[in-house]
């Protein structure tokens, strides 16, 4: 059965352009072009979604929110605003909206945010609790609108419903573990579990039973039988985060099983079958490690089916203030405040800063301004104090030649085992100006 969705716009050719785009996705919809229409709606329709804008010509989103929260309906309802509008949008989600949009409609967006809708009222349904959204994973509600942002989703949307293992590579903090996730709600394991693990976490003395369990009394410490990540997944998908921080003996025990299909927990005689799509993320270059023997290539090839390069924060100008503006609207809910906004000298750092630790950093950044903030703008002086220091310019390097400068690189690479992370450090560069004269030098290391 199809789930039904309202549409409420007085703008009649977005809300007949909308229903038509829904109504091709397999969704029953229907249009309100004012806030009574949409009630006698309401009334008589049990509708899944409703996706209504905050301003209507007799009533607003908010009061629509209000209706549907009294009358008690299971009803998912998502507002469609500008994203400079946080005051509202804030006060929407503390009176129970499920999220809100921005203006102009991402078409993708949209059936991301009704999909997962449609899973938190379902599961509330069937009196399931719903597994509360990571609030990393809120970043999916806010897309990004650069060409960059564009390519990363087109990516994501492509390999989705394949069953294809990914190899998620970006820096910490630029949404990685959210890219998983989405590519697995996307699918057509959708409805099966999910399971993300933390692969820099696993001791390799337990790596075993970790992925594939145990029995009881199969060694010490197994005082009950224990599921392992491959068995918990099963028909669904795992998440291996950081996957090259896996020991060198542990991925080949990996390897066996991705290949087979099925495991054997430790201490048990019986193998179990197991379906499983694999997408892993690193913030390494495997490739590299592959090289250097640290990381074998046949469990390398086997992850790497398709991959996805996720950019850094400081690569995506256009979105900064979007991201900015949700992580703001968050931050309000979370601690009960009523932030309208950023000063523009705050704005113009936003967009000048490198962020090095990307949309984590922004986040922590602003919930911090948040709380700091007695005014209702974020000003410079809640900021801290290392985002306002003059930033790296590659100074590093300079006075170099351009004979001796490479000579440095390849020196300093040399040094740090051709870690990159770690050259950049010793070079006193960021590792994208590293990256910029690798290229510039031709230097395939």
């Amino acid at each position: 059965m199809s789930s039904k969705i309202l549409i409420i716009d007085d703008d009649t050719a977005f809300c007949v352009m909308l229903k038509t785009f829904l109504q091709k996705k397999g969704f029953e919809v229907e249009n309100a072009f004012n806030g009574a229409q949409a009630k006698e709606q309401i009334k008589d329709t049990a509708f899944d979604v409703i996706l209504t804008d905050i301003r209507l010509p007799d009533s607003d989103g908010l009061q629509i929110l209000k209706y549907v929260k009294e009358v008690s309906l299971p009803t998912q309802v998502i507002l469609m605003t500008g994203y400079t509008d946080i005051k509202t949008a804030v006060n929407a989600m503390k009176l129970g909206a499920f999220d809100y949009v921005g203006k102009p409609i991402n078409p993708d967006e949209i059936l991301h945010i009704i999909g997962l809708a449609l899973n938190k009222k379902d599961a509330k349904q069937t009196n399931v609790p719903a597994k509360t959204e990571k609030k990393k994973e809120s970043v999916a509600f806010v897309k990004g609108i650069s060409g960059t942002s564009e390519q990363l989703h087109e990516h994501i949307n492509l390999v989705a419903p394949t069953n294809m293992s990914v190899l998620i590579i970006g820096d910490s903090g630029t949404g990685k573990e959210y890219i998983a996730h989405s590519i697995h709600q996307e699918s057509k394991r959708a409805g099966k579990p999910y399971i993300p693990v933390d692969c820099g976490a696993i001791p390799k003395e337990l790596a075993s039973s970790e992925f594939f369990g145990h029995l009881k009394g199969s060694f010490t410490g197994a005082v009950n039988d224990k599921t392992g990540h491959f068995e918990a997944a099963n028909g669904g998908t795992l998440f291996l985060d950081e996957v090259g921080n896996l020991s060198y003996e542990v991925q080949v025990q990996l390897l066996r099983a991705l290949q087979e299909r099925k495991i054997k927990p430790v201490g048990s005689n019986h193998e179990i079958m197991v379906d499983i799509r694999v997408i892993a993320a690193t913030n390494e270059d495997l490739y590299e490690a592959v090289k250097r023997g640290d990381f074998r290539e046949d469990l390398y090839h086997r992850l790497n089916e398709f991959c996805i390069k996720v950019p850094r924060l400081s690569e995506r100008k256009q979105d900064i203030m979007i991201f900015a503006n949700h992580f703001l609207a968050q931050a309000n809910v979370d601690l009960e405040k009523e932030i309208e906004g950023f000063d523009q000298e705050v704005t113009a750092l936003f967009r000048s800063y490198d962020w090095p630790g990307n949309l984590r950093e922004m986040k922590n950044i602003i919930k911090r301004s948040v709380l700091l903030e007695k005014t209702d703008t974020i000003h410079l002086v809640v900021l801290p104090p290392e985002m306002q220091e003059p930033q790296s310019t590659g100074g590093g390097l300079m006075g170099y030649t351009k004979d001796n400068e490479e000579e440095a690189i390849k020196k300093a690479l040399e040094k740090a085992n051709y870690n990159k992370s770690k050259a950049a450090k010793l070079l006193d560069i960021d590792r994208k100006t590293l990256y910029n004269k690798l290229k510039l030098y031709n230097l395939d290391l």
